[in-house]
């Protein structure tokens, strides 16, 4: 019988046997673990290496000047979400209690209420987020179950139910708290009419005993997209106001009207109340109308915006849908990056109270 050639004889390679033979890309034959652990993995190895974030984006690793690839961009955006030992933010020296309004529904300010609360919970405060809006997508955001007949905020403005009875702590983070809402809530502006101090109904429910109960550092309100009954009560509870502005034209258009009902609940009800902060959202970098808002607004509100821009983003859309804020559904996606670094700014801010006031007229 004759004998098959070999490697030797015929000064070829020898033959692998089908287990050893690349598999060809796409066609799923490779057990490749999950993307979680895979995330885990690359983002501790990005911090053992001592890999540094300046900025959404913006990566630094010690000693290198080469260029990186996709993935340790990635790898170490995430290892500063998911190393918060490393990044702790500052805790306040006083509560603080921020109102996010802007009657422009579509201008992300419920995305930018879950997201900057769950980066500053992520890494070191905790916080409160109540959800003042009928459509309860904040609630939705935080996993949190706001099905008619929940405790809800609804049951807290009538009285009927303290805010630390209703509140709910996140699953993904137990120093993130909701306090849902439920679609009852659609008609409390109705009912709250003939109530006594309608206007101030959660500032009484908003009181120091409940608040050290839950002991938060933040008390975070998402508001409706309206200025109605709901959006007053939240600027009566809160000195601080934050604006999430969209980069296009039409978000501008209603500012100047925000601003008045602002100067009138100061001037009226709310002495204290100011706008603190300014954010930037769905920035897109490709256009230049943009620049063109990032730069009229900066130079007409000046530092009350923060130096953070929101990019749009596909996994910040994409995380509601599971449940999840950005921070954890993607911790190294820019759309987490630039929510982190807000969060960030927003701690380090001090309650500016006349000047930042006088400033925004």
């Amino acid at each position: 019988m004759t004998e098959r050639p070999t490697s030797t004889s015929t000064g070829r390679a020898p033959l692998r046997s089908v287990s050893e033979r690349p598999v060809p890309r796409g066609t799923g034959a490779v057990d490749r673990p999950s993307a979680e652990k895979v995330r885990e993995a690359v983002s501790d190895a990005a911090a053992s290496a001592g890999a540094g974030v300046l900025g959404a984006g913006e990566v630094l690793y010690p000693g290198g000047d080469e260029g990186m690839t996709p993935i340790a961009e990635e790898a170490a955006r995430a290892a500063r979400v998911l190393h918060p030992e490393d990044h702790r933010m500052p805790r306040p020296s006083e509560r603080r209690i921020i109102t996010v309004a802007n009657q422009k529904g579509g201008v992300g300010k419920t995305t930018s209420a879950v997201n900057l609360a769950a980066a500053l919970s992520l890494h070191g405060a905790r916080v409160l987020v109540v959800d003042l809006d009928p459509q309860g997508n904040a609630s939705t955001a935080l996993g949190v179950d706001h099905r008619s007949g929940t405790p809800s905020i609804y049951e807290v403005l009538l009285g009927e139910m303290t805010i630390d009875e209703a509140a709910a702590v996140c699953e993904r983070s137990p120093d993130l708290l909701c306090v849902p809402a439920t679609i009852d809530l659609a008609g409390a502006e109705i009912e709250l009419v003939s109530m006594l101090n309608r206007e101030s109904r959660l500032k009484n429910a908003l009181t120091t005993e409940a608040l050290d109960r839950l002991d938060v550092d933040y008390v975070i309100i998402d508001c409706p997209p309206s200025l109605g009954l709901l959006t007053l009560n939240a600027m009566v509870a809160a000195p601080e106001v934050l604006i999430p502005i969209q980069c296009e034209y039409y978000a501008l258009e209603g500012l100047s009207q925000l601003l008045n009902n602002i100067a009138l609940v100061q001037s009226h009800l709310n002495p204290g109340l100011h706008v603190s902060t300014i954010l930037l959202t769905m920035y897109d970098g490709r256009t230049k109308l943009a620049d063109q808002v990032t730069t009229e607004v900066r130079n007409h509100f000046g530092e009350v915006v923060l130096r953070t821009v929101i990019p749009r983003s596909v996994k910040v859309s994409e995380a509601p849908g599971f449940g999840q804020t950005v921070l954890t559904y993607d911790p190294g996606s820019r759309g987490a990056m630039s929510y982190l670094d807000a969060a960030r700014e927003v701690a380090a801010r001090t309650r500016r109270r006349t000047e930042s006031a006088e400033g925004v007229r």
